[in-house]
């Protein structure tokens, strides 16, 4: 059985062969121990953090396989972002250029540097092992922390956004960010995204162009890859935007990828779920439907994938004992729930 739970501090080997496995571009796992160490720890602090508004906690869970105990993936969540950090986009607008004279009228596309996703929760850090990419593995990943942030609201803020990573070659090459490299950077991609994961971003701040770019003035390969996601990132864009996240205009400064933003409310598993006591009851959990589960807890957070069925009468929610062995719960306790 897969498990969600927080991360702690023994899971470290785990979570570095991870962010080798990445690969270049995932910016919130730089290969760097005393960073991932930090990131650990930060979690941890976040977790026995008594909430009752966001800031700059920072939750990381990981996927245990219980049959071996092997980490098999990590999701994270950033209850506000920019608070520590200046938070950097480009937003893809338009600025038109018009002569009633001379009877010209054109619309040309801009980006402008930004920070206008300041305060916004961020799902992120989001990887799956390929040897787990199987059931519904991939999605209880993503889908569990819309039932925590419904869960927990003092915790994160309305709106969650989740940038998407952009185009680029085996070798880490970036077609945007090659253009950048070459007018104003003369630092290659692999070193710049290193920088920026390891929290090292003020030679964004000093170096990146302080006014608009004219779109135009693009290489073609780099205007062409704008707002678009890397091959692997396809799958995990498809399922966001099948919960109700929207493109908005906003890319990453580096590779272009898109960001995506929804309301937490308006996410299709929050709209869905159900929060209610439960019942450990063997032969009604048989008959319920596969749902992604957690329970109520901070601390003592676990998620899974499992048969839920709805006593409507009562309204309770009666689950195996393997589920609830797995969620460390006990006849009366509660649940939040959605159907797979």
């Amino acid at each position: 059985m897969k498990i969600i739970r927080p991360i702690q501090a023994q899971d470290y080997p785990a979570l570095h062969d991870i962010a080798i496995e990445s690969g270049i571009g995932f910016t919130s796992l730089p290969v760097n121990e005393a960073l991932l160490r930090s990131k650990i720890e930060r979690s941890e602090t976040s977790f026995q953090k008594n909430v009752s508004e966001p800031f700059d906690e920072s939750y990381l869970f990981v996927m245990e396989d219980t049959d071996t105990g092997r980490i098999v993936g990590t999701s994270g969540i950033a209850a506000m972002v920019g608070q520590d950090d200046p938070f950097y986009h480009y937003h893809l607008g338009k600025v038109v250029h018009a002569s009633r004279e001379l009877d010209v009228h054109n619309a040309v596309d801009i980006l402008t540097l930004c920070n206008d996703y300041t305060g916004v929760s961020e799902i992120c850090t989001l990887f799956l092992r390929p040897e787990a990419r199987e059931d519904n593995n991939g999605r209880l990943l993503s889908k569990f922390r819309f039932l925590f942030m419904q869960q927990h609201p003092e915790r994160f803020a309305d709106t969650v956004i989740a940038e998407m990573r952009g185009v680029s070659d085996e070798q880490g090459k970036s077609p945007f960010w090659q253009w950048l490299e070459e007018h104003f950077f003369s630092m290659d991609f692999p070193t710049a995204d290193y920088l920026t994961g390891i929290g090292n971003k003020v030679f964004i701040a000093e170096l990146m162009p302080k006014y608009p770019i004219y779109v135009s003035l693009l290489s073609p390969e780099a205007q062409a890859v704008i707002g678009h996601v890397h091959e692997k990132t396809k799958p995990a864009l498809r399922l966001l935007e099948q919960e109700g996240f929207i493109f908005r205009g906003y890319v990453d400064i580096f590779d272009a990828g898109p960001t995506v933003e929804s309301q937490v409310k308006h996410i299709h598993t929050v709209q869905r779920s159900q929060a209610l006591p439960v019942r450990i009851d063997e032969a009604l959990a048989q008959q319920g439907q596969d749902c992604y589960i957690i329970n109520d807890k901070i601390l003592g957070f676990r998620g899974c994938c499992a048969n839920v069925w709805v006593d409507q009468d009562n309204q309770v929610a009666c689950i195996d004992a393997q589920t609830a062995h797995a969620l460390e719960l006990t006849d009366g306790e509660h649940i939040r729930f959605a159907p797979v």
